[in-house]
Parts: C-alpha cells; structure tokens; sequence
C-alpha cells in the first residue's frame, strides 16, 4: 500500500523514516536537516560512521527523538559528488532490503533526490513506487510532501505509475 500524506515527516509514527544522506550519514536536503534536527543528539550519535559509504548504500540506525523507531539512511552522495537516478535506485533497493532484514514494514519517506536537484519530482515517486517490496513480505509506504498541493501532484503521480 502506498499512500501520500502531507505533514512533516518527523512527526510521522511509523517503524522507520527514510533520511537521504551522504556518504557520511550527514543530511542531503532540508528534509533531512529537519529530521537531525528533531531527532536530537541520540539521532546525531547514532548516525556517526567512521567509514564513509558509497552512494547507493543504505544503513539502519535508531532515531533518537522521532516518532518513528528507527531510521534508514539511503547514501544518495557521496565523495564523488551526487549519485545519479541508478545509484538511487540502488540506495532505496537496499533501504527495502534492510527494512526487510529489520522487520521495518511501515516506512515514511520523503521525495528523495528532489531537494538535492538529483531527481524531478516524477522520477522520485516512480523510483519509490517502483523499489518498495509489495504483496505478503511488502512495506506499507507513506510518501510525504510538505504542502497540500504537492500532495495531490504527488497522488496523481502514484495513481497513474500503480
């Protein structure tokens, strides 16, 4: 099930948040400034990594002070500049693949790339649409946009890709 809601992603009660970030788990995009910023220095320790990662990778930590439990990280950047549409691909692939690992089944995500300019909005939901696991083992996936009329841009989107 995929749903579109607009609101702020912090706030959002799920099993985990997406969070797009660097290959040093530092945020790519207001959105994920916001959520550091609301999840505290918990999210902040929590999202400290010695080794940078490669843009297409996608990690689990705890998420401090959100209203969601956890939060996964898709590395849409890094050293070697902004990933393009196919390492996003593969960072939210892996994002799936470790909320399955986690037991993660409801997820909350932002139009991840859009911020950053990596991706238009169309090509944001399309990959979110077209990456998140359905079926028995699927994640229920809530997008959220900040604005009611994104949301309806963003519905339509997912009503015509679905």
């Amino acid at each position: 099930m995929i749903r579109v809601v607009a609101g702020d992603l912090a706030r959002q009660a799920v099993d985990a948040v997406l969070r797009p970030a660097d290959g040093a788990l530092a945020p790519v995009g207001d959105t994920a400034v916001r959520l550091d910023a609301a999840g505290g220095d918990r999210l902040a320790a929590e999202r400290r990594t010695t080794t940078p990662l490669e843009a297409g990778a996608a990690v689990v930590t705890g998420a401090g002070e959100l209203a969601a439990g956890y939060v996964l990280h898709v590395v849409i950047a890094d050293e070697r500049g902004p990933g393009t549409r196919d390492t996003i691909r593969r960072a939210l692939v892996s994002a799936w693949q470790r909320a399955g690992d986690w037991g993660l089944t409801r997820v909350a995500a932002p139009l991840v790339g859009v911020a950053s300019g990596q991706l238009t909005v169309d090509e944001s939901v399309r990959l979110l649409v077209d990456t998140v696991p359905r079926g028995a083992d699927g994640v229920e996936l809530t997008i959220v946009v900040e604005a009611a009329a994104e949301c309806d841009v963003v519905d339509a989107i997912v009503r015509r890709v679905t």
